[in-house]
């Protein structure tokens, strides 16, 4: 299993089929999808699927999303990280954006920063990307706000699947 990010509490590594259940508590709390425009998923299936799917994208593209670990218990909080985007989007194509979602009882501690930073520091670093992009829904001012932390600038709204939608890009100049 490879770890992409360290930090001081968290690793980020490779999703595994044994974050089933972990994927399973994040993706099917309606409140965790409230600004993501998915419905909450009903199985456990669903979420196998989900973590095959993002395992082809480390396969095909070299990059997908991670799994975020407290290193202190091991626990699954979520994913964070980098994922190529090859379908246009907002009059863009072929770039990496910087996203996360955590399981709700581990929101407000500090993780999504923790995380998102560790995320843009190895697109920058590791990837060697002059510039990362990110999207959020227009009503989710947490993670507006947790973005604007980590170097994320806003540029301006688009429509995203009829939802009003913030575009934020960082540059690696900037960081």
């Amino acid at each position: 299993m490879t770890t992409f990010a360290e930090t001081p509490r968290l690793l980020l590594r490779e999703l595994q089929p044994t974050d089933a259940l972990g994927m399973f508590t994040l993706d099917s709390d309606p409140e965790v999808q409230r600004y993501v425009g998915n419905r909450p998923v009903l199985t456990l299936a669903q979420s196998q699927e989900t973590i095959a799917f993002v395992q082809r994208q480390y396969q095909e593209n070299g990059i997908g999303r991670w799994a975020v670990e407290l290193k202190e218990t091991g626990e699954f909080l979520g994913w964070a990280g980098l994922k190529l985007i090859r379908e246009p989007l907002n009059g863009h194509v072929d770039f990496y954006e910087v996203g996360y979602r955590f399981i709700r009882r581990y929101w407000g501690h500090g993780y999504a920063t923790e995380a998102a930073r560790a995320s843009v520091a190895y697109g920058f670093q590791e990837l060697r990307q002059p510039v990362l992009y990110a999207i959020a829904d227009m009503q989710n001012l947490a993670s507006r706000a947790i973005l604007a932390k980590v170097g994320f600038q806003h540029l301006g709204e688009f429509e995203h699947e009829g939802v009003p939608t913030a575009w934020l890009e960082a540059r690696a100049t900037a960081i």
